[in-house]
């Protein structure tokens, strides 16, 4: 990736380090209602999807720490893991075009399971210091569309009243400084930014400037002044 992204992965940075501060506030409030320990990998095998800014970040952490047969290895299980989660999409997309209640699908597809490619064979985080908010957010109580929802492993009980983190809010935030990006840079597809994908996409992609559509400012530039030149002609 040629592009200086620098400016966008301090703000999606900005966001990481504040999930993370609420994370470590209420694992020290709920010692044994927050029940992640290591080696623990329930949450690994969760379906959700990446914004614009958290999949190109991702992208870019991958290729920047990973390489040769190692990055080969982690690409043939994304890519494994992309087909299986493309099947669960597709079939989801099917029931709902058949009149299928939304929130049954949403629920259907919450039972599904697809094993992350960063998870290793000792069940431990390939990734972990880059990890997407959402793995850094299982655990503990969070509200999605307005109601709440927290990990089938936790010790946090149904009916009583806990701090809830609301990712409504968050990913907001990240749709927001989604389309900063795609309007910093010359680029034809004006509507990228509210592109979702999952984790096994991002890291097979290569977020780079044919990815983008990108033009160069001088081939613009070149295409007024031969316009010019028709219009005088």
């Amino acid at each position: 990736m040629n592009m200086d992204m620098t400016p966008f992965f301090q703000k999606y940075v900005a966001i990481v380090n504040k999930v993370d501060n609420i994370f470590g506030i209420m694992k020290e409030k709920y010692p044994d209602e927050v029940r992640c320990t290591t080696g623990c990998s329930d949450c690994c095998h969760a379906l959700f999807d990446l914004t614009l800014i958290e999949a190109v970040y991702v992208s870019h952490q991958f290729r920047k720490n990973f390489s040769g047969d190692k990055r080969d290895a982690l690409l043939e299980k994304a890519n494994k893991a992309d087909r299986q989660t493309y099947k669960i999409k597709k079939a989801a997309f099917t029931a709902k075009q058949q009149g299928k209640d939304e929130e049954v699908i949403i629920a259907d597809v919450a039972k599904e399971r697809v094993r992350c490619a960063m998870l290793n064979d000792d069940n431990l985080c390939d990734f972990y210091e880059f990890r997407p908010l959402a793995c850094r957010l299982d655990g503990i109580p969070a509200a999605i569309g307005g109601k709440g929802r927290t990990c089938n492993l936790s010790g946090f009980k149904s009916g009583q009243s806990y701090p809830t983190v609301n990712r409504d809010i968050l990913h907001d935030q990240l749709l927001a400084l989604s389309a900063e990006l795609v309007t910093s840079i010359l680029t034809k597809f004006t509507k990228m930014g509210d592109i979702l994908v999952p984790l096994s996409m991002a890291l097979i992609t290569e977020y780079d400037e044919n990815y983008f559509g990108m033009s160069d400012p001088k081939d613009s530039s070149q295409k007024e002044t031969d316009a010019g030149k028709n219009e005088s002609a």
